[in-house]
């Protein structure tokens, strides 16, 4: 086998918590696993600022210090961790081939696909400014810090409303900026939305800029898209809930996937269509999207893989 390619028992494609935790219970099973973090090592957590809601940091965590602390244990416990990205795969016969950053071939028996998925964003440069200081794309994550104060998020789907309402909870007020002047949330959703008091809704609006003082967010200016009539709204978090995209391309075509991208794995299991392969994480989930649920489908991956390979021994040697 050349230096150009190498084969292993199991490979991890993506960090983050799915992966990490994938690959602790991977080295833990002596599948002696190798993991390409992807461009982004640790994935979105790395791009969080507080976190409080993942057990086991009673004082709470920075994002990027707690993908540090997994990715310690990972390799702690034998994972190969390399920085680089898969380019194009191969799963039409075993092993399964996986070319990385288009030179070198990897030939797994197993792979656990943890690639995550990453938010969509308005585009604004200052949204990107305070992403983390006063601007977010998860209420569930974040709307904890904003409690008792004035908040907007953008968006019109059931995401948007849920995470409405549910902020609605925490916070003085919310005010919900449609794009249009509907809804494409569920009837119910809608519903809901309309009957919380607290929550504004601004049909037909715009975001033009988040507004801060270099620090934090202390407002948001908005356009009325028909009358154009600006607003400016006196706000200290501000949350897009315009979706989500899995970062699932390389395998489109290939893998089982909804119309989105989320790839499709078997009720109670992270089996995809293709033997030997498996998905956990975000890549995969598109109801939860929490670190906590990340990691232990993570763990169920390195799981599944392992009852995989000591299945296809069991074959040969009986």
């Amino acid at each position: 086998m050349s230096q150009d390619t190498e084969h292993v028992k199991c490979l991890i494609i993506g960090s983050g918590p799915a992966g990490y935790t994938a690959a602790i219970y991977a080295s833990r099973a002596d599948l002696h696993p190798v993991m390409y973090t992807g461009m982004l090592a640790g994935g979105q957590l790395t791009q969080t600022t507080d976190v409080e809601n993942f057990p086991g940091y009673p004082d709470g965590i920075m994002g990027p210090e707690m993908m540090e602390d997994f990715r310690k244990q990972a390799e702690r416990l034998g994972t190969d961790i390399r920085f680089g990205y898969v380019s194009s795969v191969d799963f039409s016969s075993l092993p399964h081939k996986v070319t990385v950053d288009e030179s070198k071939t990897i030939l797994a028996d197993t792979v656990i696909i943890s690639t995550g998925a990453s938010a969509k964003w308005l585009g604004l440069e200052s949204e990107q400014k305070y992403s983390g200081f006063g601007v977010s794309a998860c209420a569930v994550c974040d709307g904890f810090f904003f409690k008792g104060q004035d908040v907007a998020i953008v968006g019109a789907g059931d995401t948007a409303a849920e995470e409405a309402t549910y902020l609605a909870k925490l916070c003085r007020k919310v005010y919900m900026i449609v794009r249009r002047d509907e809804f494409r949330a569920s009837k119910a959703m809608v519903h809901r939305v309309l009957n919380t008091p607290n929550i504004e809704i601004l049909y037909n609006t715009d975001t033009i800029e988040i507004l801060g003082d270099g620090q934090s967010v202390n407002a948001v200016k908005v356009c009325n898209n028909v009358t154009n009539e600006d607003r400016t709204l006196d706000v200290t978090g501000f949350f897009v809930a315009i979706g989500h995209k899995p970062n699932t391309d390389i395998f489109r075509g290939i893998i089982n996937m909804d119309e989105t991208g989320y790839i499709i794995t078997r009720p109670g299991s992270t089996e995809t269509n293709i033997e030997g392969v498996f998905c956990c994480g975000d890549a995969q989930d598109h109801i939860y999207r929490q670190a906590v649920t990340a990691a232990g489908t993570g763990c169920m991956a390195a799981i599944d893989a392992e009852r995989y390979l000591g299945g296809k021994e069991h074959v040969v040697t009986a």
